[in-house]
């Protein structure tokens, strides 16, 4: 393949697709891309919120490997980086404030837009997916002026799915016809009852899984629309697309709302396709892999060798794969915004067990993902495994100890 496009779409949940078994219909494109794919049904995000799990998709490396600062450590080598030095034009577009250039995200790119200009209100903070895809096709018009183009890298973000959920009418009609709420309203539900965590109606919180899944339907065919840019432009055919997330969202599975420090399979078991691979098109890996092999994966896709700062592993060969567990860490915080007084929460998962240790309580959990899916019997107590589970957490524990 001579190109590789990344589109990410934050917080988005696997379970909302039906590739991955859901049966409302809310992602029909996305789900029609998977016979050209390999779909991958275990892949695991590093983190539960975007501070903390773009480190590993964009640069390959864990929150806690580099101390805790503004900006991103210049020790990190984002796969932007990686990519220029070895002549591959590098373009991003995304509306994620923590992506940003204040944040030192915009290093090793040829083309970085970040919205961060661009005038946005609290009801509507982002750029839609629709603007977005407006600039890719200017950007590819301008870098495809003849066949005889650069190879390049392509990162789209789209943000659509995000809180506050104020989905349009036209798709809230396709949920539920019956919701007949104002914006205002919705916005309303985000600093009520999003922001402060409430789970207290049951009713409420369904709604909000409504409005979310409306969200959801808009950004599929946002995804639709890009991949008819890349057509239109004669590129899709020579581009392998990876289509992840950064992190998934709750809906009170685990006592709260929205993004937080938590590491349960609502956040962090998080959808990975990889459109037009070098092999396995319209089959399924069930390894577990990790956000962390998204960099090595795209220098491999470019028949470039992985470099050392990167800690994850190329996802091809996939028979030279090695499936051996995937860690992941992140500040515990139980709010909208990390506190001075956060402290850290790391978890591991190898097969079907999953170990999480919170430092601020000195809380650990182990659950069977086989007989307890939804993650509600801890089992750190009772289980043989619970010792090895521990032992092998540990490692990366130690190894954060002075990630301040």
């Amino acid at each position: 393949m001579k190109n590789v496009i990344l589109l990410t779409i934050d917080a988005l949940r696997r379970d909302v697709f039906g590739c991955y078994g859901d049966d409302k219909g809310l992602t029909p494109f996305i789900d029609s891309l998977t016979a050209k794919a390999t779909l991958f049904t275990q892949a695991h995000s590093i983190a539960p919120y975007t501070q903390a799990s773009f480190p590993g998709l964009l640069t390959s490396s864990y929150l806690f490997d580099f101390p805790l600062s503004k900006e991103i450590a210049s020790g990190r080598t984002l796969i932007s980086e990686a990519l220029k030095e070895n002549n591959i034009t590098t373009a991003a577009f995304h509306s994620n404030p923590y992506l940003s250039d204040f944040f030192g995200w915009n290093r090793g790119w040829d083309n970085f837009y970040d919205s961060m200009h661009d005038d946005v209100d609290e009801m509507n903070p982002y750029i839609k997916g629709n603007v977005l895809n407006g600039k890719v096709q200017q950007w590819l018009e301008r870098q495809v002026q003849n066949d005889k183009y650069q190879p390049f890298f392509l990162w789209v973000h789209y943000m659509d799915v995000h809180e506050p959920y104020i989905p349009a009418e036209q798709y809230l009609q396709h949920i539920n016809p019956a919701i007949d709420l104002k914006k205002e309203e919705m916005f309303r539900l985000f600093k009520e009852i999003i922001l402060t965590r409430d789970i207290t109606d049951n009713k409420i919180v369904a709604l909000l899984k409504q409005l979310y899944w409306a969200h959801v339907i808009e950004v599929d065919g946002y995804t639709r629309e890009l991949f008819s840019i890349l057509d239109q432009n004669g590129v899709l055919k020579e581009s392998t697309v990876i289509i992840t997330t950064d992190h998934g969202d709750e809906f009170g599975e685990h006592g709260g709302l929205s993004h937080d420090g938590k590491f349960y399979s609502e956040l962090v078991h998080v959808p990975l396709l990889i459109v037009n691979p070098p092999e396995k098109v319209g089959e399924c890996c069930v390894k577990i892999v990790s956000g962390l092999d998204i960099p090595p994966t795209i220098m491999c896709l470019f028949d470039l060798q992985s470099i050392k700062n990167f800690q994850g592993r190329p996802l091809y060969p996939l028979n030279q794969y090695t499936d051996s567990g995937c860690y992941g860490e992140a500040m515990g915080k139980l709010s909208h915004k990390i506190k001075n007084t956060d402290q850290p929460v790391f978890y591991y998962q190898e097969g079907m067990l999953k170990v999480i240790y919170r430092q601020e309580e000195s809380r650990w959990e182990l659950y069977n993902l086989d007989s307890d899916p939804m993650e509600q019997n801890n089992i750190i107590d009772s289980s043989p495994k619970a010792k090895v589970m521990r032992d092998r957490l540990q490692i990366r524990i130690r190894r954060a100890a002075n990630y301040k």
